[in-house]
């Protein structure tokens, strides 16, 4: 019960969810400088819907398409293999590494990003985020069956850890940002902050949220690809989704 009460907001209070849209790919999109996929954040474009027309060769594509091409982008942060692929799909392991192979084709600067990133890490034992933060690898040059597993680790720790890093800075200067309002910031979840503030003031509460989210990379880190906030307002945590 006290669980479920801290989670309701006071009377004539909503909770607001600002969260990073596709912050982990957009990250990916700077790092590895990928020309098509930096034009499509700039254009406005659908990513997801993007990949599955470039993978299946195909002007229009479904929403079950859509998802393949979701899954891959998503995947490929993690090192997804064939097998992963394969089962998350319901695909045979073939097709799905096909779709691994034809995503480093139609995306060449993200292949040439993995490898320079694990290279990196073989040779200094770190990689860093976008800020300077360093992550250590110490299992890099491992043998055996740990070593796909280093190699994962090493090339999403500059995407995650990068990630970590925006919303860290935009929660230090959030308490600032808001001090105004009637609201306060309760927690963060992933990519997500969560907020409680009154009913009258929560649009301004969400326009500075996402200004300080949006801009929270700089002036340390100049984003090829603008960062996207989405928010949403609500009695409880689902309805604020």
């Amino acid at each position: 019960r006290r669980i479920r009460k801290a989670f309701l907001p006071e009377q004539g209070w909503q909770l607001i969810s600002a969260d990073y849209s596709q912050i982990e790919l957009r990250i990916l999109a700077h790092l590895s400088g990928e020309d098509v996929l930096v034009e499509a954040y700039r254009n406005g474009d659908d990513v997801h819907a993007l990949t599955a027309r470039l993978l299946l060769e195909k002007d229009e594509v479904s929403a079950d398409e859509r998802r393949l091409g979701k899954t891959i982008n998503f995947g490929v942060i993690y090192g997804i293999s064939g097998f992963g692929l394969a089962r998350n799909l319901r695909i045979p392991r073939a097709e799905a590494q096909g779709f691994i192979d034809r995503y480093f084709e139609r995306f060449p600067g993200i292949k040439e990003y993995m490898a320079t990133t694990v290279k990196f890490a073989q040779e200094h034992g770190y990689v860093q985020t976008l800020f300077g933060r360093k992550i250590h690898t110490p299992e890099i040059n491992a043998k055996g069956p740990g070593a796909g597993f280093a190699k994962r680790a090493a090339i999403n720790a500059p995407i995650q850890g990068t990630a970590a890093d925006v919303i860290r800075r935009a929660m230090i200067r959030m308490d600032g940002a808001i001090a105004h309002l009637p609201a306060k910031m309760l927690l963060q979840v992933h990519d997500e902050l969560l907020f409680e503030v009154d009913e009258a003031a929560a649009d301004d509460l969400i326009g500075v949220a996402r200004e300080i989210m949006e801009g929270a990379a700089a002036p340390a880190v100049k984003m090829d690809v603008a960062l996207s906030v989405d928010a949403g307002r609500g009695s409880n945590w689902a309805e604020a989704h």
